[in-house]
């Protein structure tokens, strides 16, 4: 693999994570692989080491939609991360999808470059339902992943990879990945252990097709500075904390850089029904008797009218906004 494949690679996984909302850092490291990789999310670090080669076609006439991954510049066994998580993973640049390989089959192989295979179908499967499986005929399951799932997929790769174990449940995952009904009675006969993975499959599923409607509304533009950057959040008016009112709508998200984002699920900035983002007084007076109010004239002066979709029925619900206010107790 050349240097330039394997930045590719490696740029396509560190935005892959941070289309997540999550902050990707490639460590330092010399060797081609295991890329090493500091994931932080909500307050919390992960090193991540992926083995990532490039997906290419099998070159068999007889399976027209064999992929592979070809496993060089590695020796056997694989050394897999001591303190944090360690995936094997094939890249279609074209797509911008991965297909993740059970790293503990593939830890240990004869001497040479060995390859994986995929059917070229969970590729693209992938990019409609954000997660697809194939069970290949040993038993292993290989797992088509979007980009905006990827950490995802990192934090849940040995649950989802043992989906083969049970028919029945991979089903279910199935099922849950591609945002189709699931009956409770289903769900209910599963451990407590399965029911975990299907509930964060649904709810990182239904964040994933929630941001990307959102920051594809708001053109990856922040709703207050304007700025793009890749560094854009998708944030609830209405928090999923509200309950079953809040849902995941883009009439009920608005797209905000990190600051402003959390500025406005902590309540120190609201929009009003006029699509006015606004200050909250009562806050910034908490912060001045603090004595915590530094750079707060700069932080705010980008506040005001906020830029809206181009489409009426993209933009923000008033309900939601009222809501919201209502929930968060602001006002003035």
């Amino acid at each position: 693999m050349t240097m330039q494949s394997r930045e590719v690679i490696n740029q396509a996984i560190i935005a892959a994570v941070q289309e997540s909302g999550a902050i990707c850092l490639r460590m330092p490291n010399s060797a081609a692989h295991p890329r090493r990789y500091m994931i932080a999310r909500d307050g919390e670090q992960a090193s991540v080491w992926a083995y990532c080669w490039r997906l290419s076609p099998g070159g068999r006439a007889s399976l027209p939609n064999e992929y592979r991954i070809q496993m060089t510049t590695v020796e056997s066994p694989l050394p897999l991360n001591p303190s944090g998580y360690t995936v094997l993973l094939g890249y279609d640049a074209d797509m911008g999808v991965f297909a993740g390989f059970d790293v503990a089959r593939h830890s240990t192989f004869t001497s040479g470059s060995p390859s994986i295979q995929v059917n070229r179908n969970v590729v693209t499967d992938a990019l409609q339902s954000g997660l697809s499986f194939q069970t290949k005929s040993n038993g292993e399951i290989v797992v088509g992943i979007r980009r905006d799932l990827l950490l995802f997929y990192i934090e849940r790769s040995t649950e989802l990879h043992g989906l083969g174990e049970d028919s029945g449940y991979l089903d279910i995952v199935v099922r849950t990945a591609a945002s189709r009904d699931v009956p409770s009675s289903d769900i209910d006969e599963l451990s407590e252990a399965r029911q975990r993975v299907v509930r964060e499959t649904s709810q990182w599923s239904r964040s994933a097709r929630f941001r990307k409607e959102v920051l594809i509304a708001y053109e990856n533009r922040c709703a207050v500075t304007r700025r793009q950057l890749n560094l854009v959040d998708a944030a609830h008016i209405l928090p999923v904390s509200a309950g079953s009112e809040s849902i995941d709508s883009v009439r009920n998200g608005v797209a905000l850089s990190p600051t402003y984002h959390r500025a406005f699920d902590n309540g120190l900035i609201f929009l009003d029904d006029n699509m006015v983002m606004r200050l909250n007084r009562d806050a910034v007076s908490e912060l001045r008797q603090l004595d915590i109010a530094g750079g707060l004239d700069g932080f705010a002066s980008h506040l005001g009218p906020i830029h809206l979709p181009l489409t009426a029925e993209l933009r923000p619900d008033p309900n939601f906004i009222r809501l919201a206010n209502s929930y968060r107790c602001l006002g003035g």
